[in-house]
């Protein structure tokens, strides 16, 4: 069976690599504790505001073990 977990970060003025790297850590640490088999697909998109970009959403479709 196919399933999707969303995760989301706030992205804010110079820090934005940071940001992408907690991102990143969150979704591999997912990956390792919940034993995932194989990873389907990974796709990011922003969230916008006022101010421009405040956020991302980044989607794992994954095959669990």
């Amino acid at each position: 069976m196919i399933k999707v977990k969303t995760f989301t970060n706030e992205l804010k003025t110079l820090h934005t690599m940071k940001a992408l790297d907690d991102l990143d850590t969150r979704v591999n640490t997912f990956i390792l504790e919940n034993s995932v088999e194989s990873v389907i697909s990974v796709s990011d998109t922003c969230t916008t505001g006022d101010d421009g970009t405040i956020g991302i959403i980044r989607v794992l479709a994954y095959k669990p073990s």
